[in-house]
């Protein structure tokens, strides 16, 4: 690397990224990214244990100049606690983008983006170059992170999320080299976020707080602040949280070559739930969708699966808890015929059919079954009352990489979520500025509308 250190190699890497080099997928991608990040958002504001409603009301206490706006606050604050509210929003429903090698990019980044843009007035070109640089950086550390096992230890929105969010603030504040390495320093000392508070609220702060110091790592290395010069060298990330399991070049080899947000691409969820329950779903929508009896004619319900403790969860505390719950999330599908945000609140949970439900269904661990999220599948099997056994399998997820959702679920998806917030005439203003955001000299209007005063 003709002497550069690892970290001085990827800063220069991510200084280069240039809107008028990027290619059309990446730019379109981009847009993609925005308009799924702000509906989840506005979605996340909502979410029924009060995620959103906590979050917006301790920034609003917390006080802050009006430099960014709290989506569907009604208020603008700081761009600290701008970025805090709405990553931890885009995070509270789980319904946030991810992609392969696991990882939640946009809730860690989008709301950094947004927060300086709107304070600075970056225009449309530079947001979309931040998002490809935030989401590159994240899907090479995830690639080179190669120690840590999916679900488990630290939960990546705040370890390599952290790094998304610093690159963000660092290409949307303009920061020269070397104030970029002691940003990348600052927030090796931010980083970590403990898996183990999954199905709390915690979970969805871990984006937030990524969010949050992200913009203040960029804006203190901007005032002159100092850290490690060399944050993935020896003795840095990669030993301190892997224990040295990784693979460092790979943070850099192949960057942008092409970029992982168009090769393999990004997943966007149709459901609101860990995407590890994802495949159970649709497997129990399909045996649904294919009819010949209803919920009541089922006696069990077996749901085979690979070995991830992370998502077995026969009876989760809470609806929110649902989310990470393989056997509820199948249950509510057979029961109801469809998932949506309302399938995770405490009422849903605890209906009497989803208690007497969830006792009839059991998770039985196939070690045959590839725990590579990429290459595992699910089986459903519904034994009913009249002796009947019916079976589905699910390998191919739609929505998942390489398997993309058409523009029209996309759509249907944003529209969905930003019903909850906005006016029907609001969001399809959102949606026509996201459409041409390359063309956009700020991102204020779009923030206007979904502060939802």
């Amino acid at each position: 690397m003709t002497g550069k250190t690892l970290t001085e190699t990827l800063i220069d890497k991510v200084l280069a990224v240039d809107y008028s080099a990027l290619p059309q997928p990446a730019i379109d991608m981009a847009k993609h990214v925005t308009l799924d990040g702000l509906a989840v958002m506005l979605a996340g504001s909502t979410e029924p244990l009060g995620v959103g409603r906590i979050s917006i009301q301790y920034v609003k206490d917390m006080g802050g100049a009006p430099q960014a706006s709290v989506v569907a606050g009604g208020f603008k604050t700081s761009m600290l606690n701008a970025a805090y509210a709405n990553g931890t929003m885009a995070h509270a429903l789980d319904f946030d983008n991810t992609w392969y090698p696991l990882n939640h990019p946009t809730s860690p980044t989008l709301p950094v983006i947004l927060a300086i843009a709107e304070h600075h007035g970056g225009d449309g070109r530079k947001v979309i170059a931040s998002i490809v640089a935030a989401f590159e950086v994240q899907g090479r550390l995830r690639l080179a992170a190669t120690g840590m096992a999916e679900g488990q230890g630290f939960h990546k929105p705040g370890t390599t999320g952290m790094f998304g969010a610093v690159t963000a603030a660092v290409k949307m504040l303009g920061l020269e080299k070397e104030q970029a390495l002691m940003a990348f320093g600052l927030a090796g000392s931010r980083a970590g976020s403990l898996s183990i508070n999954t199905g709390s609220m915690t979970k969805s702060s871990h984006s937030g707080h990524a969010a949050r110091m992200g913009v203040e790592c960029g804006v203190l290395a901007q005032m002159g602040w100092t850290a490690s010069a060399d944050v993935f060298g020896p003795g840095g990330f990669f030993d301190t949280f892997l224990g040295g399991r990784a693979e460092p070049e790979l943070l850099v080899q192949g960057f942008g070559e092409p970029y992982r947000m168009v090769d393999p691409g990004v997943g966007f969820k149709k459901h609101p739930s860990n995407y590890f329950t994802h495949r159970p779903i649709d497997a129990a929508l399909a045996l649904r969708g294919e009819g010949g009896f209803s919920p009541a004619d089922i006696e069990r319900v077996e749901i085979a699966f690979p070995r991830f403790d992370y998502v077995n969860r026969p009876q989760p505390k809470t609806g929110l808890d649902g989310k990470f719950s393989v056997q509820y999330a199948t249950a509510v599908a057979l029961l109801d015929g469809e998932v949506t945000i309302d399938s995770f609140t405490d009422e849903r949970r605890f209906a009497p059919d989803a208690v007497a439900f969830l006792g009839k269904t059991t998770l039985q661990f196939d070690d045959s079954i590839p725990r590579d999220f990429d290459r595992m599948h699910a089986v459903v099997t519904v034994q009913l009352k009249d002796g009947r056994s019916l079976s589905k399998k699910v390998d191919r997820l739609s929505g998942w990489v390489g398997i993309p959702l058409s523009a029209e679920q996309r759509l249907k998806k944003f529209n969905s979520c930003a019903s909850r917030v906005l006016e029907r005439g609001a969001a399809v203003r959102v949606v026509e500025l996201v459409n041409r955001l390359e063309t956009l000299p700020d991102v204020r209007e779009i923030m206007d509308i979904v502060r939802a005063e």
